[in-house]
């Protein structure tokens, strides 16, 4: 296996500049996923490390080795398209076998009469078989060879094209949205096989996906992309609990993290919506800021009072043992997301008064520009990043 490094690419196509400038190293044995909306530029980033699309600028390194210029079999790496892009004429052996033939037999050795009879042919040709036959049965389609992608399930035409790059023992996987084409049930099965895959293996794993499930679930480290730039990279959790920009923080979360914004009474206190929140803030009076709240942040509360946020129920959404409380507040345009315990809030009905509170530290702050304003633990108290250059 190795690792990959990524430096300064860039990719335009005409006018559009679809890469900007983007670095990333991936270290060797790691599952790294590029995460982002459509467009962001993830599967342009995945098809130029595997040498189907060529950077405007930047350099691509594959266990040190620079790469940029070689043809895709010399990368050493095999790529699962979301597509599968399996030969619908040949059985699941042969579109299993065909990178292996590619390799190791010559063009003569490859023609359907003349091939058999040169020397050696049949001896690759028997090693190869036990290859696929070997792969396939760890895969559990050992018995589907004989057939035809047409006969075959979504889930199982997913296996043959993950098995087609793993009996070439790649340096690096890529893997691009393979599991969109499937249904909700069986992406959930295929994650946790792809997760055990990738255990088993120890290989290195960059995957693109724009489906934040299959990032947090399945990654050593996710790389968040929005409209061509790497926005940060890190581990599934801390892209979560500590975002680096606002973009970040409202692409990850379900539901959508509720931004709100807010404005300094004085060192410590928070107007937002009507409401006085005790958050630490080292920034003058008057001072306009961003509070990011995740759903669950929020707790019921008995009545209103400071430190509560207080508004009309709009919508309920009953999840069993959570509800999910949509609400009015007074001055904010979109409606406030609460993830509330359903037996502590029993009696909520659609029309009614609402009181929530607010945990502080669960609070993210913001420059109305979208910077990230970050707390630190300093004499015991917490505090952030001072931000008195913000305009009142």
């Amino acid at each position: 296996m190795a690792s990959v490094s990524i430096d300064g690419i860039q990719k335009n196509y005409g006018p559009t500049s679809v890469l900007r400038g983007v670095s990333l190293s991936i270290a060797d044995g790691e599952f790294l996923t590029l995460l982002g909306p459509s467009g962001c530029g993830k599967s342009t980033l995945l098809r130029i490390l595997a040498g189907l699309e060529v950077q405007d600028a930047g350099s691509v390194l594959i266990d040190k080795r620079a790469v940029d210029g070689l043809r895709p079999k010399w990368r050493d790496v095999a790529m699962v398209f979301q597509s599968y892009a399996l030969y619908p004429h040949m059985t699941v052996a042969s579109n299993m076998a065909l990178p292996l033939r590619m390799r190791r037999l010559s063009a003569v050795q490859r023609l359907p009469l003349v091939g058999r009879l040169l020397p050696e042919t049949a001896r690759i040709t028997a090693e190869i078989d036990v290859e696929v036959m070997r792969t396939a049965k760890s895969l559990g389609i050992g018995h589907l060879l004989a057939r035809k992608p047409g006969q075959l399930s979504g889930g199982q035409r997913q296996r043959v094209a993950v098995g087609r790059a793993m009996v070439r023992h790649p340096a690096v996987f890529l893997m691009d949205e393979p599991l969109s084409n499937l249904d909700a049930k069986l992406r959930v099965q295929m994650r946790a096989e792809i997760k055990e895959l990738h255990q088993r293996l120890g290989g290195t794993f960059v995957y693109v996906t724009h489906d934040q499930a299959e990032a947090m679930t399945l990654s050593d480290r996710v790389a968040v992309m929005v409209d061509g730039e790497l926005l940060q990279v890190a581990a599934p959790q801390d892209i979560y609990v500590d975002p680096d920009d606002r973009r970040v923080a409202e692409f990850i979360g379900s539901p959508k993290i509720n931004m709100l914004d807010g404005v300094v009474r004085e060192r410590g206190v928070v107007d937002v919506a009507g409401s006085a929140l005790a958050i630490e803030v080292d920034a003058i009076a008057g001072a306009h800021i961003t509070l990011g709240i995740r759903s669950e942040a929020f707790h019921f509360a008995d009545h209103g009072g400071p430190g509560v946020l207080t508004g009309s129920v709009r919508m309920i959404e009953h999840m069993g043992s959570d509800l999910l409380v949509h609400f009015d507040l007074a001055g904010v345009d979109h409606l406030v997301i609460a993830r509330l315990l359903a037996e502590r809030a029993p009696h909520i009905a659609v029309g009614q008064t609402l009181h929530v509170g607010v945990r502080p530290d669960r609070v993210l702050l913001f420059t109305r520009d979208g910077r990230r304003l970050r707390r630190e633990v300093e004499a015991g108290r917490a505090s952030v990043t001072p931000i008195r250059e913000i305009a009142r």
